[in-house]
């Protein structure tokens, strides 16, 4: 059963500046959706109105035609991958694994080679590229229908971001993602529909050379 995650009438502003102005975006489980936009166009902004740890002037977040109006409500619904990293630093990695995921995926979760290498480490002793991957794979193992990734390939190699792409790749048939990443290239490679965010307006791409019309790439 296909789920429907509907961001309607999104606007915010900053110092009477207009970063979002009535912003619709719609994502349904079994899609990745591109957010491409320039440094501070916003996008940031959306994911975290979206998830509810910023306040809009005004939003409509709607999961399967239900107005969700609480934030608490969209714990259930929606997971967040910040740009920060998010996990006690003291902590084992083998204890947040424990502590986020249900026991009867745990091996199934410890069959990725990479988790297990880095089974008896702390959170603290893992390299940026490290912790990223074990945030993305914990964000996406998640039950939630939707997930949200901001700024995922951040520091990570070449080799990390194909490895994170085969993860998102294997988990969005039950899910539905949104994704922005300065990364432009990786965003279009994995992405089932493109978006771009440019003065506050968010507008649908339909294939490339609308982003070289729109001045987000070269020619």
């Amino acid at each position: 059963m296909k789920h429907v995650l509907e961001i309607d009438s999104i606007q915010k502003k900053f110092d009477l500046k207009t970063i979002l102005s009535d912003v619709y975006l719609k994502c349904e489980t079994g899609e990745i959706v591109g957010l491409l936009g320039r440094n501070g166009s916003g996008k940031s902004t959306l994911l975290q109105i979206v998830f509810g740890v910023l306040k809009a002037d005004f939003k409509f977040i709607r999961v399967d035609g239900v107005v969700k109006s609480k934030t608490s409500e969209l714990f259930n619904e929606i997971s967040y991958l910040s740009q920060d990293n998010f996990l006690p630093k003291n902590f084992s990695v083998a204890k947040v694994i424990d502590l986020s995921i249900k026991k009867d995926k745990i091996n199934d979760f410890y069959s990725d080679e990479t988790i297990t290498t880095l089974k008896n480490k702390s959170i603290g002793e893992l390299s940026s590229g490290e912790l990223r991957y074990l945030e993305i794979k914990l964000v996406l193992n998640n039950p939630s229908k939707f997930v949200l990734l901001d700024e995922p390939y951040n520091g990570l190699s070449p080799l990390l971001i194909e490895k994170i792409n085969d993860l998102i790749l294997k988990s969005y048939a039950q899910k539905g993602i949104i994704i922005t990443d300065h990364n432009y290239e990786s965003i279009i490679g994995i992405s089932t529909r493109l978006t771009l965010l440019k003065e506050g307006k968010l507008h649908h791409i339909k294939n490339k050379g609308e982003l070289v019309e729109k001045g987000y790439l070269s020619r």
